[in-house]
């Protein structure tokens, strides 16, 4: 039996009097590759938020590897959103991939040239090696996600979280990013991601965490992305329901 890397206990989550997250119960286990699903507003993103520390719940818990996040943060890689990153900050390309080194070198060291190595080895990977030299606010969206990504692979981590990683890319960027996670899953590590295209789920992922406000399903895939969890957490949403008929039809 795989052991468990990310568990959510009794989460409750306000903000002022309005509930965001009700009562969250679901573990994931290692080497899944994980959907985060929902509706607007269902509570995906201020899940991540809470688990890492950045909002207080009301109730309930996070843990990873049976842990708080502050005692295995280095174990942890984290892509935020790409709206909430100050993209003026003065960095360029390189300098932000370095920073997923600034965990394994500790309090004043600096970077040696094997950490620089593995931020050239990620930049490869996501294939980004020739805007090493640029600055991260003139590159395109794709490009921006891509960079992040890389300073997440260039963390080695065990467990990767990713909030909205396929938002504003095209298709090709969409299918680089995949893969790369697939790969991640391959060499054993955990990936889970807050997703928002239905259509793609069973096409991408294997474990799926449906949320709206409450858990509606938490599992393999075979077994929770069905027509009558979907339409329990879209609350029947014809857009999103004409999707999901799409997706039972060609089975």
């Amino acid at each position: 039996m795989k052991k468990t890397v990310f568990e959510v206990h009794d989460l409750t989550v306000a903000y002022g009097k309005k509930p965001v997250l009700w009562g969250v119960d679901f573990s994931i286990p290692e080497g899944s590759l994980v959907a985060v699903v929902g509706p607007n507003g269902a509570g995906k993103s201020t899940l991540l938020k809470t688990a890492f520390g950045l909002l207080k719940p009301l109730s309930g818990w996070a843990k990873f590897f049976d842990k708080n996040y502050s005692d295995v943060r280095n174990k942890i890689a984290y892509v935020p959103q790409r709206e909430s990153v100050d993209w003026d900050f003065p960095a360029t390309v390189f300098d932000v991939v370095l920073m997923g080194r600034y965990g394994h070198l500790g309090w004043i060291k600096r970077p040696k040239k094997s950490d620089h190595k593995k931020a050239m080895e990620a930049l490869e990977k996501v294939s980004m090696v020739e805007f090493k030299d640029r600055h991260i606010s003139d590159l395109s969206g794709g490009q921006q996600q891509r960079v992040f990504l890389a300073r997440a692979l260039c963390q080695e981590a065990d467990l990767y979280f990713l909030d909205e990683p396929f938002a504003g890319v095209d298709i090709v960027t969409e299918k680089a990013i995949f893969k790369l996670l697939k790969d991640l899953k391959n060499d054993g590590k955990t990936v889970v991601v807050v997703h928002h295209d239905i259509q793609t789920v069973e096409e991408y992922f294997d474990w799926l965490v449906l949320l709206n406000v409450r858990l509606v399903a938490s599992g393999p895939l075979k077994s929770t992305l069905t027509k009558e969890n979907l339409n329990a957490a879209y609350g029947g949403r014809l857009d999103i329901l004409s999707k999901a008929q799409e997706l039972f039809a060609n089975k």
